[in-house]
């Protein structure tokens, strides 16, 4: 029945799309046919379906600019955008793109420079490491929706009920013994949900964290894999242990947005994720828990840096856009103070997007509402993203490896962490494969011999 209604919903589009062309050969051009059309690409969360929907106030304020959304799963968005770029295929005019992305696409030539911005648009407040990791030698190639690091979400009124104090600084060893105090299952209520869905954005990006803070890391100064080393070791077995012991079911399935909805609607004790899930959690109009969830730094284990993601979603303007003034105007509204003040005016100020401007997080109006906001902050600017590991690297990045071949490496090594937490692998299984699958793509593009 579903291929059937995909199969005539698929027919009734091209017959749409013939009559728009037969209407435009046997008439005059329709008023909207006269406009900038600008095709943005973007990513599922609800900070961007946010951004979709206020953007009719750009449209009314800009009415010869028509803008056409193709928002995907982030997985998908990625593959999208990336093999649109790689090929100059000219798909899109905006792209929503990372920290990862940024510079490497800029370094190839992929990106329009944004060096001709706007007075107003104040750069100088945007937040330091966001800025720079949206930068290739001092120049900025996009400019951040939102900014992100990682924290740890837990339920008030469990830990209070459990008698647990979170302290300033909690350790992954705390964390297990709380889960273990939290779990619930008979009640609904699981005792810790993580990422488990495969991708290096996925599940590898809280994963990449707990190996770093465990004392691993991805390469040695050689570029050498380290995946079989007993820092990995430790860390996926204490994710696996973790999740198959006070997790909720099919774990392996989750990212972001589905640990989202299992902890707005009270099925979470504790969350380790994007610290911009923050100001959802607190919004009682999106979550069930506004008044019961807690925030603390991401735990950390044998070693403090690199415990903690840095982040940002980020409006680019590829250089085959067919618009790029027209593009630059609109990722200079949907990242600026005015749009910022905008969905606070819509939604309130706990519903704006974080960690991109300083002004935000100096706004008593946002400080008030946002319980939150001194330890977002103070995470954002704590990442450090030039030394992630316990020992040196030859790569940049907390949660990613600032290398083209990370996206394919980090979602193939995904893909057994995903495999080991279903049971489908031994970790010891996992990483040795793993290892063998970032030796391989290392050898075969010239890192190693």
């Amino acid at each position: 029945m579903r291929s059937f209604r995909l199969a005539r919903g698929v027919a009734t589009f091209l017959v749409g799309a013939m009559l728009v062309q037969l209407l435009h050969a046997c008439g005059p051009q329709s008023q909207s046919a006269e406009k900038t059309q600008l095709t943005i690409a973007t990513v599922n969360n609800g900070d961007m379906v946010v951004m979709q929907d206020l953007s009719r106030n750009f449209e009314a304020d800009n009415p010869d600019i028509d803008l056409r959304w193709v928002v995907l799963e982030e997985n998908i968005l990625r593959q999208r955008t990336t093999t649109d770029v790689a090929s100059q295929g000219g798909q899109f005019d905006v792209l929503t793109i990372g920290a990862y992305e940024a510079p490497i696409w800029a370094k190839r030539g992929w990106l329009k420079p944004l060096d001709q911005l706007p007075a107003e648009y104040d750069v100088d407040d945007l937040i330091t490491p966001i800025r720079q990791g949206l930068s290739q030698d001092g120049t900025l190639y996009a400019l951040p929706f939102y900014g992100e690091s990682s924290m740890l979400y837990y339920r008030r009124d469990l830990f209070e009920e459990a008698g647990i104090t979170v302290p300033e600084n909690p350790t992954y060893e705390q964390v297990e013994q709380w889960a273990s105090q939290v779990n619930d299952p008979s009640s609904g209520v699981y005792g810790m949900c993580l990422r488990g869905k495969p991708g290096w954005g996925e599940n590898m990006a809280f994963l990449t964290t707990l190996v770093n803070t465990n004392g691993g890391q991805w390469f040695d100064m050689d570029w050498q894999p380290q995946l079989n080393t007993p820092e990995w070791e430790n860390a996926v077995n204490y994710y696996v242990n973790i999740l198959n012991e006070y997790g909720p079911p099919g774990a392996s399935s989750n990212g972001f947005n589905e640990n989202l909805a299992l902890f707005s609607t009270g099925k979470c004790g504790m969350w380790i994720d994007a610290t911009v899930a923050a100001g959802l959690l607190a919004n009682p109009e999106v979550s069930e828990v506004s008044e019961k969830v807690g925030f603390a730094p991401a735990p950390v284990a044998s070693y403090p840096n690199g415990s903690n993601w840095l982040w940002t979603w980020a409006l680019a303007i590829p250089q085959t856009s067919r618009s790029p003034e027209a593009a630059q105007k609109f990722i200079t509204w949907a990242t600026s103070k005015e749009y910022i003040q905008l969905v606070a005016d819509q939604s309130g100020w706990v519903s704006v997007p974080p960690g991109t401007r300083t002004s935000t997080y100096q706004n008593p109006e946002y400080q008030a509402v946002a319980p939150f906001a001194s330890t977002v902050l103070t995470s954002i600017e704590a990442a450090d993203i030039e030394s992630p590991a316990a020992s040196p690297t030859p790569y940049k990045g907390v949660q990613y490896v600032d290398i083209p071949e990370f996206q394919a490496i980090g979602t193939q090594v995904g893909q057994r962490m995903a495999a080991a937490l279903a049971g489908q692998d031994s970790v010891e299984q996992a990483l040795r494969r793993s290892q063998a699958v970032a030796e391989r793509f290392m050898r075969h593009t010239g890192y190693i011999e």
